[in-house]
């Protein structure tokens, strides 16, 4: 009997590590680099966090160009790791090859939709996000004036200006919102300084509320702000913190979920492909709030900004997307 119990013991040990060693987890993130305190970091911190709670590493890569982000996936996923997780649109048509070449691994792409039974896709309705954040600054801006910047000019950032912009008109009816976008190739996540440069000159049209939604540049916006005495608004991250009492709050997308969920899932056998849409009732986009900022959002603001989520949830408020129809209310 105690024979009998020893060896159901080792067949039990045996197959929990068999189930971990099929976990071996790799992490492909976009051109910016792992630290650009928003949208990559946001995905370091999914896997890390899985990491900590499970002793499971990860490996990871930080491409700087279109064709290392291929080379990256493929090289990931013929090296037996899974599931492989790529956070960026850019990787689209590199999962799309990669995926069906390995049929047998699970891969992840994040804001952007890969329809093969071995991809899941991750997606947010980041007009919804952006819609709140919009809500508090058109209430704390004194000069009726809000910008946005946005990093490279694709469908999807577009998406966050205009959430931004019918949240801004939704809190001040004639407010007006000016948009710029960094640049039209990956160079536009990294690009600090002339982040900056947009944000002043923004600001020197009246603008006292900026939103960026520019990966690493979004940094020189929010720099800028602080220089010049003027709020500003984080992205992907809570970026509360980098200059408390400038940054008027974050737009929250829970990248961090993708990337944990999709380890978790396939470590306890529950992974599934298809998409996955997460927005304000799903907890994927928030607006921030905590100690960096609670003075700037006075209790009005908190409450028009929490009536709105509750109105999107109930499906009172219906947030347009851009990416419909290429087009944002006026």
């Amino acid at each position: 009997m105690k024979k009998s119990l020893l060896t159901l013991f080792a067949l039990a040990a045996m197959s929990a590590t068999a189930m971990a060693a099929d976990v071996k987890p790799a992490l492909v993130y976009g051109t910016g680099g792992k630290f650009d305190k928003s949208f990559n970091e946001a995905a370091y911190a999914g896997a890390e966090k899985f990491k900590a709670e499970t002793g499971i590493d990860y490996r990871d890569f930080e491409p700087t160009g279109d064709t290392q982000g291929e080379q990256a996936i493929r090289n990931f996923a013929s090296k037996g790791f899974n599931p492989v997780v790529a956070v960026s649109f850019a990787w689209t048509s590199a999962i799309e090859k990669v995926a069906a070449e390995f049929p047998d691994t699970k891969f992840v792409i994040v804001d952007s939709v890969v329809d093969l039974p071995n991809v899941r896709s991750v997606v947010y309705k980041e007009e919804e996000g952006s819609y709140l954040v919009g809500i508090l600054a058109g209430m704390a801006s004194k000069s009726g004036k809000v910008g946005f910047v946005g990093g490279m000019d694709i469908p999807l950032i577009r998406k966050f200006a205009c959430g931004y912009a019918q949240g801004a008109k939704a809190a001040k009816a004639d407010a007006e919102v000016f948009q710029n976008m960094v640049g039209t190739t990956g160079a536009a996540w990294n690009d600090p300084v002339k982040g900056g440069e947009l944000a002043k000159n923004q600001i020197d049209q009246g603008a006292d509320v900026i939103y960026a939604a520019a990966g690493a540049s979004g940094l020189g916006v929010l720099q800028t702000a602080a220089d010049t005495g003027k709020l500003s608004i984080g992205v992907d991250s809570n970026q509360n913190h980098l200059h408390p009492g400038s940054v008027l709050t974050s737009m929250v997308k829970r990248v961090d979920l993708a990337v944990y969920n999709a380890y978790a899932d396939l470590k306890g056998d529950k992974f599934t492909p298809g998409v996955q849409a997460l927005g304000v009732k799903e907890d994927g986009v928030a607006y921030a709030l905590d100690d960096n900022n609670a003075k700037l959002v006075t209790d009005d603001m908190k409450a028009a900004v929490e009536k709105a989520k509750a109105d999107i949830i109930a499906g009172t408020v219906k947030v347009h997307d851009y990416m419909t129809d290429n087009s944002c209310p006026k």
